[in-house]
């Protein structure tokens, strides 16, 4: 008896020997991501635009992608897949290997696209993981010049006192100043009827010949138009004033709070990248944003440079999906 008392202690300890605990798993786990992300990265990155080349999303990733490609001594090549109002592309990152070298540089579209269609190939919330907010795109909220408002509060009691009258244009159906007016008139309160166009630059046509009556688009699109007199613009619909016009109210100080609207792009990776790996794309990008040169080109394109951790951007994403999905719910936007 003594004698198998033995042998069952010897085959037991054996066996805890030859099967790896769970902190030895967690600790093999750790060092691998650690390795994965010390030498990252070690072939050419593709940097995915959901969109047709061109755009503003476009303009960020060629002029950011050889900056950061130097500084890691790799190429980074932008890999333009437009479709599906920026579905497909982010489902190429979402479904791509979480190993870093599939980036998805994206837009607010991320965050509204969920609550529009019914039906999407990915998960945003599981199978992406946000790295950093990149720049922000101020925008305006304008008026025809013969248009008898030139405050936000003159154009609230214009379009009580004219309900269903007030026209506003969009580049369409489901597109991101579609929302940011029906956002607008949700919180004032106001019955505005929406004209889609097939475009930003139809829909800015349009505001100008009077087929429409207000509009909200990009600061550097309207600008020019506004300095012409052929608009006039009533306030900035983010949260802060623009630098390039400060004069200009934002939506809050013109007496809509809660009506802010950003147009802003940012980073994302397939979910389970590892930590390392993100915190290296983080604090690239976020060096090459604080250069001089890249921030003036992003200046006469009438973008703002933001930066920022990945904490910041994943709270404001996860804010960002909530508020958008209100939005589509009350105005029963829907694409198919």
């Amino acid at each position: 008896m003594h004698f198998f008392v033995k042998l069952f202690g010897l085959c037991a300890l054996v066996f805890w020997l030859a099967v790896p605990s769970g902190n030895a798993n967690a600790q093999s786990m750790q060092t691998s991501q650690a390795e994965a992300s010390s030498d990252y990265p070690r072939k050419p990155v593709r940097l995915i635009v959901p969109s047709a080349p061109g755009g503003g999303i476009d303009i960020i990733a060629r002029l950011l992608a050889p900056k950061v490609g130097g500084a890691w001594g790799q190429s980074i090549v932008v890999d333009n897949r437009a479709g599906g109002g920026t579905t497909i592309g982010t489902n190429t990152v979402a479904k791509a290997a979480p190993d870093g070298y599939t980036i998805l540089l994206t837009s607010i579209a991320v965050a509204y696209i969920p609550a529009l269609y019914v039906k999407l190939p990915y998960n945003t919330e599981k199978e992406l993981d946000p790295v950093t907010l990149i720049v922000t795109q101020p925008n305006l909220l304008v008026v025809h010049p013969n248009v008898p408002a030139k405050s936000v509060a003159e154009l609230i009691v214009l379009a009580n006192s004219r309900p269903g009258e007030i026209l506003y244009g969009s580049g369409g159906s489901g597109t991101a100043p579609h929302l940011a007016t029906e956002l607008l008139r949700t919180i004032a309160r106001i019955n505005l009827v929406h004209v889609p166009y097939k475009g930003g630059g139809p829909a800015v046509t349009a505001l100008m010949a009077g087929e429409v009556h207000m509009l909200i688009a990009g600061m550097a699109t309207l600008l020019p138009h506004v300095g012409s007199g052929r608009m006039r613009a009533l306030a900035v619909t983010g949260t802060t004033r623009a630098k390039a016009v400060p004069e200009l109210p934002t939506i809050a100080e013109a007496g809509l709070p809660g009506a802010e609207f950003d147009t802003w792009y940012g980073l994302m990776v397939p979910a389970r990248t590892p930590n390392g790996v993100i915190r290296k794309i983080n604090e690239t990008f976020n060096r090459v944003l604080t250069a001089q040169d890249v921030q003036e080109r992003l200046a006469g394109a009438g973008m703002e440079p933001l930066g920022g951790t990945q904490e910041k951007f994943a709270a404001y994403l996860k804010a960002e999906i909530k508020k958008w999905a209100v939005v589509v719910r009350e105005a029963k936007i829907q694409v198919n």
